[in-house]
């Protein structure tokens, strides 16, 4: 395991876990945590030995959002940075969770609000537990949504469903972001590293060149039209149809066995 003060990381079986580090501030996010995890995302995407990401949260929180001691104090010193941290650093995070070419994992071990509760939703699969529950608190603050929460949260759950979350800023409990299929699983506090973990593993052993293509193709499928989709689809079998893992799968298949495949 690899840490800076507030970012550890830490890789197994394929698998890179960020974990968000400030317990003591519920994760929420300063400039130096969202430029640490962005950069940590960016190596992550790039780096070949890793097949699957989790991002997770140290403490009793997943994260509570922006840092609101910084935003305040660096706005009453008269300081812009607070103006250009959407632009600067949560939309880059989210481009890269969302762009990732391999599957992204939102381990929530506690209350994710904001930006945080974003960053879960901008996240391939999510496992929750039991202590988790999920805020768009931005109306509370007269704020509008960001991270991509607008693009990402009514993908989940609907229009009507998400406007209702944020207009209402409501909190969401497991049982309820289950039913919702805001999350895909809820799991007690001490079992959610394992569980998460061997998911992840599990998809670490996939076919990970597969994974990308099929987030690009849902990608392109979610905003676009039916021929559009199937064009996207189209070239992404073309383009499956020439790798080694499937050549793999094909002898496996043939032979009985199961594939071992390298992404590629």
């Amino acid at each position: 395991m690899t840490s800076s003060d507030v970012l550890l990381t830490a890789d197994a079986d394929g698998v890179r876990t960020l974990t968000l580090n400030r317990p003591q501030a519920y994760n929420s996010l300063t400039v130096e945590l969202k430029e640490l995890l962005l950069a940590a995302l960016r190596e992550a995407a790039a780096d070949d030995n890793v097949r699957a990401v989790v991002l997770t949260g140290s403490g009793k929180a997943f994260c509570a959002g922006q840092d609101l001691k910084e935003h305040v104090g660096l706005l009453q010193a008269n300081d812009p940075a607070p103006l250009h941290t959407v632009k600067e650093h949560y939309n880059p995070i989210v481009h890269t969770i969302v762009e990732m070419p391999k599957p992204v994992i939102a381990a929530i071990n506690g209350p994710a609000a904001g930006a945080g509760a974003a960053f879960a939703y901008a996240s391939d699969l999510r496992i929750a537990s039991t202590s988790a529950n999920f805020l768009m608190a931005f109306a509370n603050v007269g704020l509008g949504p960001d991270s991509g929460a607008s693009w990402t949260l009514q993908r989940l759950i609907g229009l009507g469903r998400a406007a209702e979350l944020m207009l209402l800023a409501r909190t969401v409990e497991p049982t309820e972001a289950l039913t919702l299929g805001l999350v895909s699983e809820v799991v007690a506090p001490e079992d959610l590293a394992a569980r998460t973990q061997a998911i992840a593993a599990k998809l670490a052993a996939g076919p990970t060149v597969a994974y990308a293509k099929i987030k690009s193709v849902l990608a392109t499928a979610a905003q676009s039209t039916l021929e559009k989709a199937l064009q996207a689809e189209d070239e992404a079998q073309s383009a499956l149809g020439a790798t080694a893992d499937h050549a793999e799968a094909v002898a496996a298949f043939v032979e009985k066995r199961r594939p071992t495949f390298q992404g590629k």
